[in-house]
This record gives C-alpha cells, structure tokens and sequence, in this order.
C-alpha cells in the first residue's frame, strides 16, 4: 500500500518511460507521413474517433471502478479480521479459568493455555498472509518477459517476499509447537487446519470444565468467523476480474490510440499551416492518460498480489501481534511495520 500522500510524478512518469516512447515514436511517424511524405489521405474525421474515445473511457471506468471494488473489499475484510483477532484473544483471556472446574490449575497454567491458543492464532495470521501471496495464473508475478522481471525487482524494493508453496515452516516455528507445525504442513490449505487445531483445543477445554457450553459455543463461533474471513480472501484470490474485461480494455484503449494520431492531424490541419505538428504533444497526453487508467485497474485487480497498491498484510499481522502479545503481558514485543520506499507490505 502506497502511503506518499501524492503519488510521486517523476516515478510515475519513469514507471511510464515504455509507454511515453511509443506514444511518441507512433504520432511522430503518422505527422512525418502527413507532413512531409504528403500522404494527406491518411486523415480521418475527428466524430467517429470521438465515439470511440467515449465508449473506451467508460469502458476502462468499468474495469477502474471493479478493481477497486476488489481492493476494498479485501481492505475490509483483512479489517474483520483485525477485529475478531482482538475479540478472540479478549474473549479466551477472559472465559478460560477456573469458573467451573473441580480443582483450580494456578495462575501460571492458565496463562500457558492463554498464550498458546493466542499464539497459535498469531500463527495463523501469517500463514492465511502467505497463502494469499502464492502467485495465481492471471497475476503479474507469473507473466513471462519484461513485465515478471519488473514486478519482482519491484517487490524487492519494497521488501515483500513471495511465497511460492503456501506457509513456511520456520515462519509457523515461532508460534505453534512443533509437533504441531509439522501436522498442519501436511495439508494444502495451512491455515484451515490451523483453526481447525483451535476448535480441537476449545473441544479439550470443555472436557476439562476450563469453559461451559455457553463459552464454548461462542469461542466457536468466533473461530467459524475466523474461516468466514479466510473464505472471503480465497474469493477474492482464486477468482481473478473477468478476463474478458481485464484484457478486452487494453485491446480497446490500444486501438484508439493507434487511431488517435489519424484524427487528432485532422483537426490541426485546419488550423494552419505548419499546426499538424501538434499532433505529437496532444497525442501523447490523450495517450498517456488512457494508458495510466488501465495501469492503475491492472495494478489494482489482485488486491493480495503483494505489489505497491496491494492490501498490507504484514503490516496488519504484526498490528495483530503486538496487540495480542500485549494482552497477554510478553515482553518480546515486535516493532511495527515500516514503510519501504513509502510502501507498506
């Protein structure tokens, strides 16, 4: 997530560098031929090309307007889990004790079940982060050529670290047992099992007359939460903005501005002589703008991508962390996150 308060101009024009020289080279070579090579026909009239103009910025405004859709909608739900993370820590600092036991467990083993349970989570929240970073087929990091080899030198700088086979085991180490970390390995999807590991724990409790059904039954419920969340990122995830939108947009916008040099030298002919050669500047900038309205939908579509526009989540799992670890009185307190070159991951 971007967090300069303006985006910088010089960046975004250097990011743009590829863009702005073809949107040069093309007009100037259409002038050249109208110009100087006398091709005075290659001249269209500026109403179609209008129309056109029209129908591609709405079209791009769907595609805009969608990928953002996406981006909140994950900036919301990684809010949710914000939330339950701290009423499930609250909620099982508070309900597990001795209430309702036979025999009372002192104040240091109730304190060792709280930390495990609220560390087992902690655990989770990173594992659920490193699933949503697994590249999926549509996203950047996947793409062949220039434009894998620019997400990755770009991810560096920011300091976001992909992951390629879901959640790491020496990432799981510092919050689960080990024997529990080489359990939840086994499965594809880490961080359902991970609560899963929760509920079997909450089932143990109750056993032990740590929580009567009335707590039980809720602490599940906020665990059912919990997958309710994590379903709502899987959504968003695995399912990519229809293609037929994120791609047919670039297809529309290129062939505009292919065009846009035919009719914009239609207009400045009129003006006198000499004036077609403004051609090139207004092409560029029309071209320009469409070009930066696709980059944006298509740099914003995949919200859990891990490039600068994406949903900071390890900015949020160590906001989590340290309000948990809080809660329960640790000392080793991580610091928050930084930005990297005003990006927070």
């Amino acid at each position: 997530m971007i967090v300069r308060k303006y985006v910088n101009v010089f960046r975004l024009l250097y990011v743009t560098l590829p863009h702005i020289i073809v949107l040069t080279l093309w007009p100037t070579i259409v002038t050249l031929l109208f110009e100087v090579g006398g091709f005075r026909w290659i001249k269209i009239p500026w109403l179609p090309l209008s129309v056109m103009g029209i129908a591609v910025a709405f079209f791009a405004g769907f595609k805009n307007n969608n990928a953002y859709e996406r981006l909140w909608e994950a900036r919301k739900i990684w809010g949710g889990i914000v939330n339950s993370s701290r009423a499930y820590g609250s909620s099982i600092r508070a309900y597990v004790g001795n209430q309702f036991t036979v025999e009372d467990l002192d104040n240091e083993a109730l304190s060792h079940i709280h930390k495990r349970i609220i560390h087992r989570h902690i655990g989770w929240l990173y594992a659920l982060r490193k699933q949503m970073l697994i590249p999926a087929q549509w996203e950047h990091f996947n793409q062949g050529g220039r434009v894998a080899r620019t997400i990755k030198q770009r991810m560096k700088s920011y300091g976001i670290k992909i992951s390629l086979n879901g959640a790491e085991k020496e990432d799981l180490h510092e919050h689960l047992h080990h024997e529990e970390v080489d359990h939840v390995l086994k499965f594809s999807n880490t961080a359902t099992h991970i609560i899963d590991k929760q509920s079997q724990e909450l089932k143990h409790l109750r056993s032990e007359n740590l929580i009567d059904d009335f707590r039980h039954m809720e602490l599940q419920n906020q665990l059912n939460n919990l997958y309710t969340l994590q379903g709502q990122c899987e959504r968003i995830k695995k399912f990519p903005l229809p293609r037929q939108y994120g791609s047919i947009s670039l297809i529309f916008i290129v062939i505009f501005i292919m065009l846009l040099p035919f009719g914009m030298i239609t207009e400045f002919d009129e003006m006198g002589d000499l004036r077609g050669w403004l051609t090139i500047p207004f092409s560029l900038v029309v071209g320009w703008i469409f070009i930066l309205m696709e980059l944006v939908a298509d740099s914003s579509e995949n919200p859990f991508e891990g490039n600068g526009n994406s949903i900071p989540m390890l900015s949020l799992c160590r906001t989590i962390e340290i309000d948990l670890k809080q809660m329960l009185g640790d000392t080793d307190i991580p610091p928050p996150i930084e930005p990297i070159n005003d990006v927070l991951r």
